[in-house]
């Protein structure tokens, strides 16, 4: 851990202008690793609940017992499609 009196002594040794490149630098960092992250997990959501789609709605219905007609499962898919 960086103690304060360490860290006042260390930007006393820098120019302004490092300092503020050091700062810029790292804050581009930290967004490059948060976007690479936030993807990853992202891709992980998805990869665990994908989206619901036409065969989902199809395979639904057929544990249910019921049979489907194209137009039940297109206004399912329109009412899903709209709640986004």
């Amino acid at each position: 851990m960086v103690t304060p009196i360490i860290l006042a002594k260390t930007m006393e040794n820098l120019s302004v202008g490092a300092f503020v490149g050091i700062i810029i630098a790292v804050v581009i960092v930290t967004a490059i690793a948060t976007f690479f992250l936030a993807r990853w997990f992202f891709k992980r959501e998805l990869a665990k609940n994908p989206p619901i789609n036409e065969k989902m709605i199809r395979a639904m219905f057929r544990s249910m017992g019921r049979p489907c007609s194209e137009a039940q499962i297109r206004q399912i898919m329109k009412n899903v499609n709209s709640q986004k």
